[in-house]
């Protein structure tokens, strides 16, 4: 009976030193994992501060030309907006007031997005037009009914194509994920609007012939 006694005891004893090393065993995996622990404390706070810097490094660099693409979207809503509204008063055809309307939609959210990406990238971005849209701007404001209708679309829809090349060349290329969203929204937006413009039945084979000549060779 002493010794069925002695055996049981040792049997205890043995039992309770696995179950300790277990228990350090299992901490010890925890932390090395990386996973936070169950108070968070320090490894929490590297786990994110980790996880921001992964964030920050899948942005990835800015190029003059994703620089330069910012203000040209910019600027496109700049004198865009203005024009689509006009469309609403001085247009005679309803195909130009809904072409209009299509610009105020598309370069609303998308001023929106590109104010937002600039600032997040802190690449600055112009308040104005160029003096070369505000003089469109200009023509518009002095035009009505069919001739409104024919300008605002030979005005547009070269606009347009023009930006469609650098579209291609910014979203091929750039090594932002910011910048290449916005070249993917951006891309969108202007094939809604060359299509609403082309739907009026008024581009000419001169604004293609414009925009052709504009293409890289």
């Amino acid at each position: 009976m002493i010794a069925v006694g002695v055996a049981m005891a040792a049997v205890v004893a043995g039992a309770g030193i696995w179950v300790s090393q277990a228990s350090d065993g299992g901490s010890q995996s925890v932390a090395d994992s990386g996973m936070p622990s169950a108070h968070g404390g320090a490894m929490g706070g590297a786990g994110a501060a980790a996880a921001s810097g992964a964030e920050a490094a899948n942005s990835g660099p800015i190029s003059e030309l994703d620089k330069t693409f910012l203000v040209k979207v910019r600027q496109a809503g700049l004198w865009e907006i203005p024009a689509g509204r006009m469309a609403q008063s001085q247009a005679s055809s309803e195909a130009i007031k809904r072409a209009g309307t299509h610009l105020l939609d598309g370069h609303s959210k998308l001023d929106q997005l590109v104010r937002e990406d600039a600032k997040a990238l802190s690449s600055p971005i112009p308040d104005e037009a160029s003096a070369e849209q505000k003089q469109w701007v200009e023509q518009l404001k002095s035009a009505d009914g069919e001739k409104f209708d024919q300008l605002f679309v030979d005005l547009l829809r070269a606009s347009h194509g023009k930006i469609f090349i650098t579209i291609g060349e910014v979203r091929a290329a750039t090594k932002n994920h910011l910048i290449r969203r916005l070249a993917q929204v951006t891309n969108d937006t202007v094939m809604d609007h060359m299509t609403v413009l082309e739907d009026t039945g008024l581009v000419t084979d001169a604004v293609l012939d414009d925009v052709g000549a504009s293409v890289p060779k």
